[in-house]
């Protein structure tokens, strides 16, 4: 089962300051719960990292999606993944950039392939930022101003 949401939850200011207050508690260290009968149970350390990564996303409004890795998106649910259009989607995937595959007539793709494109295609991103600052820097303009012609330094 996957739970996918596109809105924030509304946060109002009682859960904003309980969920500040848990997430201090979760990153103090160790973190057990206690059930309603008593009984106690220390969450694994990785229950606690996405316990965490949770909460920080909550805290400043953004909404979160729990989908297992093997789970499949729809392509509105990708392309909302990746800050773009759904037709945008569609093109990535029919020009092969990502892979999907069908369900009846519908595309679907699994979050696995679609947070590997994401990794992919923000590391090229970060890569070709640094090609251009590099080169700004080689040419001695990486620091300067350049006006166009006719402007004037304030």
């Amino acid at each position: 089962m996957s739970v996918v949401t596109s809105t924030p939850a509304g946060v109002s200011s009682k859960d904003s300051t309980q969920i500040r207050a848990l997430r201090e508690l979760v990153q103090e260290g160790p973190v057990k719960i206690v059930g309603a009968k008593g009984r106690r149970a220390e969450l694994p350390s990785a229950v606690a990292g996405l316990l965490d990564e949770i909460l920080k996303n909550m805290q400043v409004g953004r909404a979160v999606s729990i989908v297992p890795e093997h789970g499949q998106l729809t392509t509105q649910q990708a392309a909302n993944l990746l800050g773009v259009s759904r037709p945008f989607m569609v093109r990535l995937l029919e020009e092969g950039k990502l892979p999907f595959h069908m369900t009846g007539s519908h595309r679907r793709v699994y979050l696995k392939e679609l947070l590997a494109y994401r990794r992919r295609r923000d590391g090229e991103r970060h890569d070709a930022i640094n090609r251009m600052a590099r080169m700004e820097f080689e040419a001695g303009t990486y620091d300067k101003v350049v006006l166009p012609e006719g402007a004037e330094e304030r």
